[in-house]
């Protein structure tokens, strides 16, 4: 069949990815979003200037303009001259090109997708209907200002995309292609429901929908990867929807690389690119994380982020085994910004010092956390995202991951709140269990496992509700009511469970009938359920505890929980006594037989009401750290500035201190072959 033909197909071409030119740790990825009211489109371009400028930052990948948002083409196209940009004056992109091959710098292309002005005004029959009738999707009006409106690529607008592509590599030295904007719609259009009805499924159906449009970029990417390799097998390719997640694992044969689009000061926050690199790493792809030299978002011209923040966004890449992307726009004039170049490279520079160190590393782990995200489709889910902070900020070691990840790996298997567990999950568990693993699990992630040793009577009567720490799961905390403000579930423990702690409640629930005081009912005193229940090698917890430390972070909840990990995981990889706002990981270089501690201090604070701001770097002095090694330790070193480090080795357990912590730093534990 035509599908069997193309599964070959792909199975053959992605032999060839070994091939494709390694991916580079310094990347500008540079919009041009440029407005057809806008003159003198290059007007200003000098690619000596534009290509030593890069050299000067220590820039050695950037991806340059094909097609932009508007619709406009930025070479001399042939097949679509009425798309050219109006006043472009020159063929930039192959000059940018040019230039930059000149220097050894690789020049992916980028193209735009979903996003095209151009096409959807000339083509309103192919634009995404919502469900509720409006055109383009969840886009702004026709008198509102933006180019978003979504574009289906189940329409005829594939043939435009793929004679688009074709006339690239036609005109074009090709190093990658970057195609932008790919992501699922919940869309409503002939081509949907057409789609759906001929495959037997009911458009009305929400969820149907959803499901379909998934399967519907799976498909798009599975053909366009295939007509992609068919011209050029050697080219990395890669599919951005500003995010990488459960959803992206099927398919993940069509992109060469990840790339995680994810600008802190955008919408994305400073909690999202740990939490998506911690999953896609896992992948088995080579991945590079995403900034922006913006002090917001992509757009905000003559704008200019913080070094200390890019510092960190670039450092952070580096140190959850990523290479390094910064976004920058080019003026339409096409004169490149010195000031934003001075900043890059005051940064890449450092990176370019480091490489050394990172490059072929792997992350050591030893925890793995399940992300929502698998049944939610949130790219956030307050649980992963509370689970992620408190072991973030207690140095464990940790991956994401979702049900069809292999849990053999991982010391300790940590289900946060909303994780369903079904009959197959709940065996895989099981299995894992019986070969030496542990478990944490809270709220509804305890409903069907076995492991936890609880039935489940339903919704706890009284919220918030208390608990009451005591013995080891309690160590650090005193021995009084704690209040946990979101409502858990009341358990029934089973004979063999132990109850680690109880549950006490209030007086009665706050209603208009009978309330106290200003926010909640204190204690009655009155034990009433479990709270916590240990069962072999899992503990359960009845209140959604991770979704609840994402939420207002009481220092309770997270104590609790690395109570838990300590109980089950008493020996952790990494530990040390600074402060919590310390981010610590642990990478491996097998080739040169040492592991790579990155230590990095740099605090987001929110100084302004829209978004965090990294401005000041607090240098921190002395810090000790203990690392699980049984292999002989050689030497330690703080690199790349070569300076040796004081050690002692004893009972598999390795311990230094670092005398300052200026930023980031790398050190260097050298083992014996």
């Amino acid at each position: 069949s035509t599908d069997d033909q193309r599964r070959q197909f792909l199975h053959h071409t992605m032999r060839h990815y070994h091939q494709v030119d390694e991916l580079r740790f310094r990347q500008i990825h540079l919009d041009f979003h440029t407005s057809e009211h806008i003159a003198n489109i290059g007007g200003k371009f000098d690619p000596e200037i534009f290509a030593d400028t890069l050299v000067k930052a220590s820039v050695n990948s950037i991806t340059c303009f094909a097609r932009c948002h508007h619709g406009w083409i930025y070479y001399d196209t042939q097949r679509n001259p009425e798309r050219r940009h109006p006043h472009l004056t020159r063929n930039l992109l192959k000059e940018q090109i040019e230039a930059c091959h000149a220097r050894g710098i690789r020049v992916p292309i980028y193209t735009t997708v979903q996003w095209d002005h151009f096409t959807a005004s000339q083509h309103p029959e192919w634009l995404s209907l919502s469900p509720e009738g409006k055109v383009g999707g969840r886009t702004p009006g026709p008198f509102e200002p933006g180019f978003y409106r979504f574009l289906c690529v189940n329409s005829p607008y594939l043939d435009f995309l793929k004679a688009h592509v074709e006339e690239i590599f036609e005109m074009l030295p090709v190093d990658g292609l970057f195609f932008d904007i790919v992501q699922p719609l919940d869309d409503a259009s002939r081509w949907t429901r057409e789609g759906m009805l001929a495959a037997g499924l009911e458009p009305s159906n929400p969820d149907a929908r959803r499901t379909y449009g998934v399967q519907v970029i799976a498909d798009f990417q599975q053909e366009m990867t295939a007509f992609v390799r068919r011209i050029n097998p050697e080219c990395s390719i890669f599919y951005n929807s500003g995010h990488i997640g459960p959803r992206h694992r099927p398919i993940r044969q069509t992109f060469s690389h990840f790339e995680i689009e994810s600008l802190p000061s955008g919408f994305w926050g400073y909690t999202h690119f740990p939490l998506a690199v911690r999953y896609a790493r896992t992948l088995g792809n080579d991945v590079m994380g995403m900034t922006g030299k913006f002090h917001t978002a992509w757009g905000d011209f003559h704008s200019f982020k913080n070094r200390a923040a890019l510092e960190f966004e670039c450092f952070q890449m580096l140190a959850m085994g990523a290479k390094c992307s910064i976004g920058d726009q080019l003026h339409p004039e096409g004169d490149i910004c010195q000031t934003t170049y001075r900043l890059i490279g005051s940064v890449y520079r450092q990176v370019a010092e480091k490489e050394p160190w990172c490059a072929g590393a792997t992350p050591v782990v030893e925890i793995g956390v399940m992300t929502p995200e698998e049944w939610t489709h949130e790219r956030q889910p307050p649980a992963a995202v509370g689970a992620m902070r408190m072991l973030q900020e207690a140095a464990h070691q940790f991956d994401v991951v979702d049900s069809q990840s292999d849990f053999a790996p991982y010391r300790l298997l940590i289900l946060p709140d909303n994780i369903p567990v079904n009959e197959a999950l709940s065996a895989k568990i099981n299995s894992y269990l019986a070969q030496g693993g542990a478990v944490i699990a809270s709220y509804e992630s305890g409903i069907a496992l076995d492991a936890a040793g609880v039935t489940v009577k339903g919704r706890a009567p009284y919220s918030p509700d208390f608990i009451i720490p005591r013995g080891d799961i309690g160590a650090g905390l005193p021995e009084t009511e704690h209040v946990m403000y979101m409502q858990g579930l009341e358990v029934e423990a089973h004979p063999d469970t132990q109850i680690l702690a109880q549950a006490v409640i209030p007086y009665f629930n706050r209603t208009y009938a009978h309330f106290c005081s200003h926010l909640h009912t204190p204690s009655a005193g009155k034990v009433a359920y479990p709270a916590i229940t240990g069962r072999g090698q899992a503990i359960y917890f009845v209140h959604p505890i991770f979704t609840q430390y994402q939420q207002n972070a009481p220092r309770w909840c997270k104590q609790l929980i690395l109570n838990a990990i300590k109980l089950l995981m008493p020996d952790p990889l990494v530990q040390h006594n600074g402060p919590s706002t310390l981010v610590v990981t642990l990478n491996e270089q097998r080739a040169h037989h040492r592991r790579i501690l990155h230590a990095l201090h740099y605090i987001p604070v929110r100084t302004s009401q829209q978004m965090d701001i990294i401005e000041d770097v607090i240098p921190l002095h002395n810090v000790t750290f203990r690392l699980r090694e049984s292999r002989p330790v050689r030497a330690v070193w703080c690199v790349p500035q070569q300076v040796e480090l004081p050690f002692t080795q004893r009972n598999g357990s390795l311990e230094f201190t670092l005398p300052l912590l200026d930023g980031h730093q790398m050190v260097a534990i050298m083992t014996a072959p």
